[in-house]
């Protein structure tokens, strides 16, 4: 795949949770491809604020809405397009799930934190995920 425009490569995105009977619940969804569960990511939009232009994502990709955390927990990178994406990752505590979005393409589903953690194939971002008790 060809090199993207620098600003492809920054990228902002949510980790969706709610707790559930008192246990900690990650929403995730499925790549374009259907091939890995990962979180609601995507290109910074250059008129937005990494945050707001995560929440855009979040809405855009798995139909959800909620409370984002002020500023971001963490940073990943992941390899695509030929280069290295940098994601800044806040929290989301889910409060509305909509039944048809703009993505729904993708499958979105609800994991413990343990299964999440599971099905995360970047490191970087399984250790974010780790922390996310601290955090909420």
């Amino acid at each position: 795949m060809s090199k993207r425009p620098d600003h492809y490569y920054c990228q902002s995105g949510v980790i969706p949770f709610r707790k559930r009977n008192g246990k900690l619940e990650l929403l995730m969804v499925t790549s374009t491809s259907k091939k890995r569960w990962v979180i609601p990511k995507g290109v910074k939009e250059r008129y937005l604020s990494p945050k707001a232009s995560a929440i855009k994502e979040a809405w855009e990709e798995a139909g959800i809405r909620g409370k984002v955390s002020r500023s971001p927990i963490g940073a990943y990178r992941y390899n695509k397009w030929g280069g290295t994406c940098t994601v800044e990752v806040f929290t989301m505590q889910v409060r509305e799930v909509v039944r048809n979005w703009e993505e729904s393409f993708r499958d979105r589903a609800w994991f413990s934190l343990r299964e999440a953690l599971r099905r995360i194939e970047e490191e970087d971002l399984q250790q974010i995920v780790r922390q996310l008790p601290d955090f909420v």
